[in-house]
């Protein structure tokens, strides 16, 4: 469970590339030992805001503290305490795949020793030991990543921030990842994590942000969201003119979206009401099933792709 100790605050925050706002006057909080999720369309600000946090871009308006420390003035303190699992690959290729972990640990002023034993732990635990001297050039980009995320743990941080840390993953792989969070934050870690898929943000994050053009529209636990939002069950049909009328006769007070050639009914009315209709109106290719953080995240930033 996490306190209520606010461990990184962001007041008016704001990043701007020139003419663009790629993070426009935000305002939040991260509570310490708590998982929060970053969601939001390609370009939202989900890795600006992320890449601010650790003190690799400079603000352009507002206020961003972590630790009590603020970001402008104090980013070696920082980053000391964070660990960071970037969206891109930024390994050493010139190094075997424990040198990479190794000569990072020397930038938190580890010792050698103690440098050694962290490596082998990690690569252990990402089942990474059998690659242990061969180059980076050798990996698969799943191993790849995995030695991205096991990097980012080598200093032990307070912080996590996991930029798409599963992005590439194969299930095995992605679940490992999953039962590592789960661990950090039994441990008391603070982990902020941007992600694609919303079943991850669900199974993962106590908090969600949900960010689109550079601006947080909504945030919220994701169970909460969902009620909010969308309801308890979701039904799913063909599209049909008749069809559509007769449901919304049924259920005056849902939202229906087309979607191709599907309806989509929410409801906020309790679970088995549209299995109740179905046993009144049986009609062919129906869906029923839960509703979830896709559908949130659809409904609050729009189906059709951003730029």
């Amino acid at each position: 469970m996490f306190s209520s100790e606010s461990l990184i605050s962001a007041h008016d925050l704001t990043k701007k590339f020139g003419s663009f706002t790629a993070v426009d006057h935000i305002d939040f909080e991260v509570y310490k030992g708590e998982c929060v999720g970053f969601l939001g369309p390609n370009g939202a600000g989900k890795t600006t805001t992320v890449r601010m946090i650790y003190c690799f871009l400079p603000l352009t308006e507002g206020e961003l503290s972590v630790a009590g420390m603020s970001v402008a003035t104090q980013a070696r303190e920082i980053k000391n305490m964070v660990g960071v699992a970037p969206q891109e690959d930024n390994l050493d290729f010139d190094f075997s795949v424990i040198k990479n972990l190794q000569v990072y640990a020397r930038y938190f002023d580890i010792s050698k020793a103690e440098a050694e034993k962290r490596a082998k732990e990690q690569l252990t635990f990402f089942q990474l030991e059998e690659k242990k001297n061969v180059l980076i050039s050798e990996l698969s980009t799943g191993m790849k990543r995995r030695l991205i995320l096991a990097r980012a743990l080598i200093n032990e941080p307070q912080i996590l921030l996991l930029d798409e840390p599963t992005t590439g993953l194969d299930p095995q792989a992605r679940h490992l990842v999953w039962e590592e969070v789960r661990s950090l934050r039994k441990r008391g870690v603070t982990i902020i994590l941007t992600t694609h898929y919303m079943d991850e943000a669900a199974a993962l994050c106590d908090r969600i942000l949900l960010m689109d053009n550079g601006k947080v529209i909504e945030q919220g636990r994701p169970s909460e969201l969902i009620k909010k939002h969308i309801g308890a069950d979701v039904l799913e049909v063909d599209n049909d003119e008749k069809l559509l009328q007769t449901l919304k006769a049924e259920f005056p007070d849902a939202q229906f979206e087309t979607f191709g050639d599907r309806i989509h009914v929410f409801t906020t009315q309790p679970h088995g009401v549209f299995e109740r209709f179905l046993e009144k109106n049986p009609f062919t290719n129906v869906t029923i099933r839960n509703a979830n953080l896709e559908d949130v995240f659809l409904k609050l930033t729009g189906r059709g792709l951003k730029a």
